[in-house]
């Protein structure tokens, strides 16, 4: 038997095999992995507050506003943002970088509150849970619904936090796209926030693939989706073109972001070589990264990857026990520490 749902944005039936509870409960379990091997949600509070602020503006016009969203930047250098299906969104600070101002923030968080609304996640992981029912018999689902979330995580091998941060089709991206227009325009932007948006994307994706792969493989770019934005933002939201951009204010509230970004360009790529297994070399870049932002938690972080990549237990110790005092709170510099201290003998 087929579960169906009302789709809360189109109103039309939707397969759905996963309640909204379920959902909540996914993501409380899951997404606190996601952010801590993103080296964690930001330490300046400034910036915090203020994209929860950009976040919050959206929330009321929203198709699922009483869901419980929270809105972060994480430490990762990488260029994406991504949403978990109970509301809960983050950005990294690679991607705020490339952003210019505020509007074009809130095109990227609303998309992404486009993909929660839509139950484009949920979506995808019933369509798995049904073909499993399909292939393993109709007695292994049941039993997978009726013993909660637990028998459904096994049932879907979900055996991390990315196994819900699926890989979106291009239905799933255009819908996002549509919603996030919508629900920025509502909170008083410029739709032209999201053709900057668009247009920034598109770039990226033809110019700078290695750089953002993992965010066009799970948010599929194509020059369809960007003329879709311009259309829509000229037709549909025509009027609203001459809301704020609140560029001025953005560049403020990410100031020290700013300050830091030679060094976050280093991090990137010291990443692409530690990719091609060229550690000194990423060891030389996280270096150079980190007398510009000396304290920096994913820097220090990352050097230590390096050097145990090359089994310089000592230096990375060093490093680690300086992540520790950086940023206490996130657990990655204590995993690391146990490898270093089992080569250092330090059994206890």
């Amino acid at each position: 038997v087929v579960s169906c749902a009302s789709n809360p944005v189109t109103g039309e039936s939707q397969l759905m095999l996963v309640s909204e509870q379920e959902e909540i409960q996914m993501d409380k379990m899951f997404s606190p992995q996601q952010l801590s091997s993103d080296y964690g949600v930001i330490q300046d509070k400034g910036m915090a507050q203020y994209i929860q602020f950009v976040g919050n503006q959206m929330v009321p016009d929203t198709h699922r506003p009483k869901m419980p969203y929270h809105f972060h930047i994480v430490n990762a250098t990488y260029v994406n943002a991504y949403a978990f299906p109970g509301g809960t969104i983050a950005c990294t600070r690679g991607i705020l970088l490339n952003l210019e101002n505020e509007a074009m923030l809130a095109a990227l968080i609303g998309h992404e509150l486009g993909h929660v609304n839509a139950r484009h996640t949920a979506e995808i992981l019933s369509k798995s849970k049904l073909t499993s029912a399909l292939v393993g018999g109709v007695g292994m689902i049941v039993g997978a619904y009726n013993q909660g979330y637990g028998g459904i995580a096994a049932q879907l091998g979900m055996l991390g936090s990315g196994a819900l941060l699926a890989s979106y089709s291009r239905d799933n991206e255009r819908q996002a796209d549509d919603l996030g227009m919508e629900y920025m325009v509502k909170a008083g932007y410029s739709p032209e926030g999201m053709v900057g948006l668009m247009d920034m994307l598109q770039n990226m994706s033809k110019h700078k693939v290695s750089d953002v792969e993992l965010l066009f493989a799970t948010h599929p770019m194509s020059d369809e989706r960007y003329k879709t934005s311009v259309k829509t933002a000229r037709k549909k939201y025509g009027e609203a073109k001459a809301n704020p951009l609140f560029r001025e204010r953005y560049m403020d509230s990410i100031a020290n972001l700013r300050n830091i970004k030679s060094a976050i360009v280093k991090m990137q790529d010291g990443d692409a070589l530690m990719a091609k297994e060229k550690y000194a070399e990423a060891e030389s870049q996280y270096a150079q990264a980190l007398k510009i932002a000396e304290n920096d938690y994913a820097g220090l972080v990352k050097i230590a990857q390096s050097q145990l990549a090359q089994k310089k237990y000592q230096d990375a110790d060093r490093n680690i026990q300086l992540a520790k005092k950086a940023y206490p709170q996130e657990a990655r510099a204590d995993y690391l520490g146990g490898f270093a201290s089992l080569n250092l003998k330090r059994y206890e």
